[in-house]
């Protein structure tokens, strides 16, 4: 086992709490053309997805396009949503604390949200500085998660091979992308997604994000 040098978060629903923001605008705006999903279906089918992903399956699920505009009402409304709601993962500060100032790691963030997007709920939460100059977009890269591009493209551009690379997850689809990549996953259960699925893609699951400065500080030991 190679120890660890770099922790690559995801952002939605694990540093910042917006995938129950996300799903709920969606799946309201969804029920207004037509297409009624509960929860469980809606986190199954778009929850870690790029934004082009999620049009493509959405246009594949209402059997036509979105009508005009939609796309731009449904991120009008989510970043208002972002303006009023949105907070950091609970313990999510406090776990950073420890993996980066205790543990000395390197951290980064790979998303399938564009920059624009990254900006505002990293800003917004107070997290931006904490990650600096290494936040990466499925927009960087060819094919989005479950694909295992954009892991690899961040651990290529900090210079840490992949062997030696944790992901945190919230999303099935992020789990698959970091096991092809050839990384460790651990998947944050106390989210929207169920531990089984996680675990069903290949991750390691926790609940509490006090948690998993351990979990990392565990798998560092072991010979």
């Amino acid at each position: 086992m190679s120890p660890v040098e770099l922790v690559i978060f995801d952002c939605d629903g694990v540093l910042v709490d917006s995938e129950v923001l996300a799903v709920r605008i969606e799946r309201e705006m969804l029920a207004e053309l037509g297409w009624q999903l509960t929860q469980d279906e809606h986190v199954a089918r778009f929850l870690g997805t790029s934004q082009a992903t999620f049009e493509r399956k959405l246009q594949e699920g209402l059997g036509r396009p979105a009508p005009e505009g939609w796309f731009e009402l449904q991120r009008e409304t989510l970043f208002r949503a972002f303006d009023t709601e949105l907070t950091a993962v609970d313990g999510l500060p406090e776990a950073l604390a420890v993996i980066q100032d205790e543990l000395g790691l390197a951290s980064c963030v790979a998303s399938s949200g564009d920059h624009a997007k990254l900006s505002k709920t990293l800003g917004h939460t107070g997290l931006h500085p904490r990650f600096e100059g290494r936040i990466y977009s499925a927009t960087e890269v060819e094919n989005g998660k479950p694909a295992p591009d954009l892991f690899l493209h961040a651990a290529e551009r900090m210079g840490v091979d992949p062997a030696r690379c944790v992901v945190v997850e919230d999303s099935a689809y992020g789990v698959q992308a970091a096991v092809a990549a050839g990384m460790h996953a651990y998947g944050f259960a106390g989210g929207l997604t169920p531990r089984a699925w996680l675990e069903d893609a290949g991750a390691q699951t926790f609940e509490r994000m006090a948690e998993l400065p351990a979990l990392i500080r565990d798998r560092q030991r072991r010979p």
